[in-house]
């Protein structure tokens, strides 16, 4: 089963038939490309180009960055410092940068130290945080507005997420893949689904990126130039009561270095998911979004 290609612009000339498309794609793939989304290509060009200024410092610059001395999901990780294939001792080949919801650090829900309320850390780097705040706002935009058709096709009103999001554990991912190295059972990220509502992903165009379909094989993604990839997360699988997949996906060492920027959508702090009506008996207990998130992030990280 290969990756559909939604186009973006259906949801405002046929909102109904670009419902019924996103929802087939959300229970039978879990994964699907976007085009003509609206996001300017300039501004994504600066994203990764920044992304790119900061890999290439050196590791001195980065350390104090580091997201293993940062309780709120932020920050720098080396390479080698996670594993997303739990049931493997295979070590994934990447360095990242997680950018946050932009807190100032007198705003009251850091000074309480509420789960993922935290500040960002940002590199001295020119440009860097401007960009990166500008490109968050408007994918943030984008996945909401994609969560309006996820409610429609639920038999949801169009705004039923909205309330789950007003400040979201939101997470934009910079990531930086070297090329392989030919060692032996090398992985660039390990098999794993997603955590979150929704995410939305950006690649240089560098193969690597595979899906593996519910009772199928490992398959690659289509690069389509300026698209994006989107991917339903467990969060939105729990929350559907199963109704949508949440898709095995792993990136195989590359041939070249290879760059990708990724937009993790995942609901407020305390939200609460549980079992949308209409889905059936719940399949899951209720867990808050913050609770969830962590209890997934605890099983990425090495020690």
């Amino acid at each position: 089963m290969s990756v559909p290609c939604l186009n973006w612009d259906d949801h405002t000339r046929d909102p109904e038939g670009f419902t019924r498309a996103l929802g087939q794609c959300c229970r039978e793939t879990g994964f699907f490309v976007l085009e003509n989304h609206g996001i300017a290509q300039a501004l994504r060009a600066q994203v990764f180009d920044q992304a790119a200024a900061f890999f290439a410092q050196p590791e001195t610059a980065k350390r104090p960055l580091s997201i293993a001395t940062n309780p709120h999901n932020r920050g720098w990780a080396y390479l080698g410092s996670e594993s997303l294939d739990d049931t493997s001792q295979q070590t994934d080949r990447k360095e990242a940068f997680n950018i946050g919801l932009d807190l100032a650090p007198d705003d009251p829900r850091v000074l309480r130290a509420e789960p993922f309320r935290g500040v960002n850390l940002w590199p001295d780097l020119p440009g860097f945080r401007d960009t990166m705040l500008t490109y968050f706002d408007v994918v943030w935009a984008l996945g909401m507005g994609l969560l309006q058709p996820v409610a429609r096709d639920l038999s949801l009103p169009p705004d039923h997420f909205a309330p789950y999001f007003t400040a979201p554990m939101a997470t934009l991912r910079l990531l930086s893949y070297p090329a392989a190295s030919g060692a032996e059972g090398e992985i660039g990220a390990g098999a794993h689904t997603d955590y979150g509502a929704l995410t939305l992903l950006l690649t240089d165009g560098t193969p690597g990126l595979q899906v593996r379909p519910r009772g199928g094989d490992w398959q690659d993604v289509p690069h389509v130039p300026d698209a994006f990839i989107v991917n339903i997360g467990d969060c939105l699988m729990r929350w559907t009561n199963d109704i949508y997949v949440s898709t095995p996906h792993r990136v195989l060492p590359p041939k070249h270095a290879r760059q990708s920027v990724a937009f993790f959508l995942d609901p407020n702090p305390d939200a609460v998911v549980a079992a949308l009506p209409g889905t059936g008996a719940p399949k899951y207990p209720p867990v808050t979004g913050a609770a969830y998130l962590q209890s997934r992030l605890s099983a990425t990280y090495k020690t």
